[in-house]
């Protein structure tokens, strides 16, 4: 059945379908109504849908129910628990290939899946979040990801991921459920789990989920028994502006001096993230990681 948007009424959008009846639907933000499509039913006809790689989601009025948020996050945690914990990718969705961000998070997940053995968690989206996940398959080590129908401003046209099988990713309609879902996966319950949350490069909802989960670990509310790792990764200066802010933040006294630095480790290269990780977890470091860790060190010493 086909429809025509006549325009908007406060919080409401309407629509003529074939019948000519004017139709009221309940619709998202402003921003997002021109890429929203709708599929009407003779029985349901003011409802829209959109499919999911794993289950057919329920319609839009019926987003509102706790029930619906509860059920996603069992999904969340019922995924974890096949592919196991492991480290947490946050970071931007528009920086491709062509990035040198990219190439270097590609670089990194690569290493630290070989040197953890763990699963690697991402968005399981585009920019950065591909290139992690493409970095740990490249380590032949499991992924799992918490896909989200919006990413880089514009919504997805499918649900499904172009490379991953489904059974390794979720498609979540709640930021609140995947969310739930990145901090239970570097949960550590046992000395023998190896979890990290690593910060990429990345802009307002990277920032969410950063500070998110930094005020979880600050406030001893993020359910893991036992520290874990947060790396902030500070590639060509790009947090520089905000770590200076966040110092200005110590000046006000809205942080304790030195609370900030005993969150999170700061790394400006690949070489340190490494580093910092194997003597986390004790474990050493591959010949390329040693390599690469002397490089850095003697360019250091020469600068000063």
């Amino acid at each position: 059945m086909g429809f025509s948007v006549l325009g908007s009424v406060g919080s409401h959008i309407l629509v003529r379908n074939s019948y000519e009846r004017t139709l009221k639907i309940q619709s998202f933000r402003e921003r997002e109504r021109p890429t929203i499509g709708f599929e009407l039913s003779r029985s349901r006809s003011y409802h829209g849908r959109i499919k999911s790689s794993k289950y057919e989601l329920p319609d839009f009025d019926e987003r509102t129910s706790p029930n619906e948020v509860r059920k996603e996050i069992q999904r969340c945690y019922e995924l974890i628990h096949r592919l196991g914990r492991g480290v947490v990718y946050l970071g931007s969705s528009r920086m491709g290939p062509d990035h040198s961000h990219y190439s270097k998070t590609l670089e990194l997940s690569t290493e630290i899946a070989n040197l953890l053995g763990c699963t690697s968690w991402t968005g399981a989206g585009p920019g950065l979040m591909d290139a992690a996940t493409k970095g740990a398959l490249r380590a032949g080590k499991s992924v799992g990801g918490f896909k989200i129908g919006k990413e880089a401003g514009e919504w997805t046209a499918s649900n499904y991921h172009p490379y991953l099988p489904s059974e390794v990713y979720l498609t979540c309609r709640f930021f609140s459920a995947r969310k739930h879902g990145l901090v239970d996966a570097v949960v550590r319950s046992s000395s023998s789990e190896r979890t990290a949350v690593v910060a990429l490069p990345g802009g307002i909802g990277t920032l969410d989920e950063v500070f998110e989960i930094l005020a979880l670990i600050q406030l001893e509310r993020i359910g893991s028994k036992l520290p874990v790792p947060f790396l902030l990764m500070n590639y060509d200066s790009f947090y520089s502006k905000l770590l200076n802010f966040l110092d200005d933040c110590e000046d006000w006294g809205t942080l304790s001096k030195g609370e900030l630095s005993s969150l999170w480790k700061v790394c400006d290269s690949n070489s340190e993230a490494l580093a910092y990780l194997s003597e986390f977890y004790d474990l050493p470091l591959s010949e390329k990681g040693r390599h690469d860790n002397e490089l850095e060190s003697a360019s250091g010493k020469l600068s000063q």
